[in-house]
């Protein structure tokens, strides 16, 4: 508390663009918090999410499309699931039109590949929308520094203002309150620049070793699929 006096007495010493200034940062310093708090319990949240579903796909590894699944439920791995064995099904009937109903119905390489890149498109889907509103992190990181520029130019014409309209002596407070808001928004501008950098990096790295692990899963569920329903000659 002691350490931000300074930067408190700045602000009720402002006037009211210099306000306005302080109360810009300390906006995008709630709202970039806020991001890495929600993305911090949404990483929390996904890990045991799709951990007790891996968990369940492998349980029943013999027959990789007999796991239930709840339809109003969404997560990264059951929406990756839920691509898989729509598309599989629905290719799995269209080859029943070309064989015989009493065999057994296989798939080809090139089904094989097709779910393949469904699957793709559903990652992409995935992280996109881990990614969103991720993009305002780095536009703090640029505009907090910005506005403290601005908050410093601001004291310092203040200051000058000052100096050449009114008595040196008469106006020290004045004087003083210019070059305090003009460092104090400069401090501000940094403190809300930095976590908001630190966060954004974190975050996506965060989301790219998330993707690693939907690729990873989407892999396995590929090769199960692939040693239970595919057939050497297709015909």
């Amino acid at each position: 508390m002691i350490a931000m006096s300074p930067i408190l007495n700045a602000y009720f010493q402002a006037d009211l663009f210099g306000k306005f200034i302080f109360f810009s940062l300390f906006i995008l310093s709630i709202v970039s918090w806020v991001i890495l708090l929600h993305k911090l319990y949404l990483a929390k949240k996904l890990k045991l999410l799709n951990s007790s579903f891996e968990k369940k796909v492998q349980t029943n590894n013999e027959n990789i499309l007999s796991i239930n699944i709840n339809s109003n439920s969404t997560y990264p791995y059951l929406n990756i699931y839920k691509s898989l064995k729509d598309k599989t099904l629905e290719i799995l009937n269209k080859n029943r039109f070309f064989i015989n109903e009493k065999k057994n119905v296989y798939m080809s390489s090139k089904d094989i590949e097709l779910i393949d890149s469904h699957l793709d498109v559903e990652i992409l889907k995935q992280t996109k929308l881990l990614e969103k509103n991720l993009f305002i992190l780095p536009t703090v990181v640029t505009l907090g520094p910005f506005l403290g520029l601005l908050g410093t130019v601001w004291g310092i014409l203040i200051t000058f203002n000052t100096l050449q309209t009114q008595s040196l002596l008469n106006n020290n407070t004045s004087i003083l309150s210019g070059l305090s808001m003009a460092l104090s928004t400069t401090v501000v501008g940094l403190m809300v620049a930095i976590p908001a950098l630190i966060a954004y990096n974190y975050l996506k790295n965060w989301i790219k070793n998330f993707r690693n692990d939907m690729l990873h899963f989407s892999h396995g569920l590929i090769t199960t699929l692939e040693i239970q329903y595919r057939s050497v000659d297709v015909k």
